[in-house]
């Protein structure tokens, strides 16, 4: 992906676009390659980075949802578990098989929840992962060595996905560029044109140039997560409010919380929760809340009662209790559920996505989860293509193979996640040795990462690239920071850019990171 080559098609293009979609997360990427693939021409626009928000920010799950079959939403779970095993068909370099345990302590746990869950594994069908079974004390013991032993009756062991969320929305975007789409991140759309009452194309701003640019399209998809109101405000200052935002904390922690293969699943917390505690990485992620809030932003904070509640869970459900000096890094996400003006608490208000077409045609599409992005850009460019009267084609995404599909990884590989690029990024370390060193010794990055991101996956600050790019500011902020430096250097080399620049982006890096943390550190010099 070439930003300049994005940017140049944008200022060349001279006819109208069939689909412009505003919002470059999960949602958002799966509606544009839903369009690209169908040969319609595609524009997506993103105002931070691809994936800056929500989208980097989940439990790290291709899941059907455990809890939403407990509140009796069979059918999100089916069409959760359907859209799993198309994950993990499409993108088997990106999303894996994951073994969960639940652990039992009532004598009832065992059957309830071996029952429960083969009704889980029944409902995935012909896409299932490893069926689901009830295990001794000892075996959940041999599977999760640190799970909490006293009262222990036993287990039950499922299996769900897991997956690197900011890693497949940039493989997402690479796969829209294959399928002829146009992308670009730091663009933000200020406004909406509009012939005739009706929407016709968005005004749209590159924040690195500040170059305006008007552009038209048949169609605009509102796809912006958390942000989905203020575009809905830019068609209709008076629209009503329709994203109920709640947020989502985890703590990542060293491995050795978890030192084993398995997840652990906590089926109801104190406030009705999951929580999970799931092998990332060579971490240990401990997640979620579920905070309502009132303001939204690219960059939520945790509160100190979440990070106290992950905490306290933790230390309930593992024999080595967590302090906050053991946090390696802790995040926040925010969900854009739809309000459906009924009362429930964020925890209870369904996943499910929702689709609406304003009076002028815009079309907006929020709500939902990650594991069904593709199903809500299929229904997303059905309504669209409807709305644009654009020929009428077949969705393709069903069996499209996402950016770098490869059957067969070595997962302790650094660069497995690369999948088919894995050879192009080989010869480059080939070709200068220099490119094949570890950028830190805490963190499993290679340098030659650095040059990729940049020339391929679109990364134009350090943040890109220790956020997204890689994982370091989730696995590791402290070394995050103490990486930043080199970072900047290597991207200022490649992006041709100054000390200046350089000196900008540490700090604003380093002032971003130490918000991942709990405890107060000096930064190295």
């Amino acid at each position: 992906m070439d930003r300049e080559l994005m940017l140049k098609t944008i200022a060349d293009y001279d006819t109208v676009w069939d689909v412009v979609v505003i919002g470059g997360g999960a949602t958002g990427l799966g509606t544009a390659i839903e369009s690209a693939s169908r040969g319609y021409s595609t524009l997506l626009l993103e105002q931070a980075d691809f994936a800056k928000g929500t989208s980097s920010r989940s439990t790290k799950l291709a899941h059907g949802g455990v809890r939403y079959l407990q509140q009796g939403d069979v059918s999100l779970v089916i069409e959760a578990l359907h859209e799993r095993g198309l994950m993990i068909q499409n993108a088997p370099h990106l999303v894996r098989n994951q073994a969960f345990v639940i652990p039992t302590y009532d004598w009832w746990g065992g059957p309830f929840y071996t029952v429960g869950m083969k009704v889980y594994d029944i409902l995935a069908g012909k896409l299932g992962l490893s069926p689901s079974k009830s295990l001794s004390r000892e075996e959940t013991l041999e599977l999760i060595p640190t799970v909490e032993p006293d009262g222990l009756r036993g287990g039950v062991m499922y299996y769900d996905g897991q997956f690197d969320d900011a890693r497949l929305a940039v493989s997402l975007a690479q796969t829209c560029v294959d399928a002829g789409g146009t992308i670009v991140n730091y663009m933000p759309v200020s406004d909406l044109l509009k012939v005739d009452g009706m929407v016709s194309g968005v005004v749209a701003s590159d924040l690195e140039t500040g170059k305006e640019y008007r552009i038209n399209s048949r169609v605009v998809v509102n796809a912006t997560g958390v942000f989905v109101d203020r575009v809905l405000k830019m068609d209709d200052p008076e629209a009503r409010e329709v994203v109920r935002p709640s947020q989502g904390v985890h703590i990542v922690l060293d491995k050795d919380f978890l030192p084993g293969d398995s997840a652990i699943m906590v089926p109801k917390t104190e406030d009705g929760r999951v929580l999970f505690v799931v092998p990332w990485n060579n971490r240990a992620i401990v997640g979620t809340t579920d905070t309502p809030v009132e303001k939204v932003s690219l960059e939520p904070r945790a509160l100190q009662e979440e990070v106290d509640f992950l905490l306290e869970h933790a230390a309930k459900y593992l024999t080595k209790d967590p302090t906050k000096e053991d946090v390696l890094s802790v995040f926040a996400g925010l969900r854009p559920l739809v309000d459906t003006g009924n009362g429930k608490s964020t925890s209870q208000i369904s996943r499910s996505h929702s689709l609406m077409v304003t009076v002028s045609g815009l079309v907006t599409i929020t709500g939902g989860k990650w594991t069904t992005y593709r199903k809500m850009g299929q229904d997303t460019i059905d309504k669209a293509a409807l709305i644009a009267g654009l020929e009428d084609k077949e969705s393709r995404t069903k069996d499209l193979r996402i950016h770098g599909w490869l059957k067969n990884v070595d997962r302790k590989d650094p660069l497995h996640f690369y999948g088919s690029d894995m050879i192009a990024i080989r010869k480059m370390i080939s070709k200068n040795i220099a490119l094949g060193e570890k950028l830190h010794p805490d963190l499993p990055i290679l340098k030659v990462q650095i040059k990729w991101a940049v020339e391929h996956e679109m990364a134009r600050t350090v943040e890109d690239f220790l956020a997204r790019r890689t994982r370091a500011l989730l696995l590791n902020a402290r070394a995050s920071i103490e990486a930043a430096p080199e970072v900047a250097t290597l991207m200022a080399e490649y992006l041709e850019y100054d000390q200046t620049w350089i000196d900008q982006q540490i700090r604003a890096y380093t002032k971003l990171a130490k918000g991942y943390l709990l405890v107060d550190i000096e930064v190295k010099s």
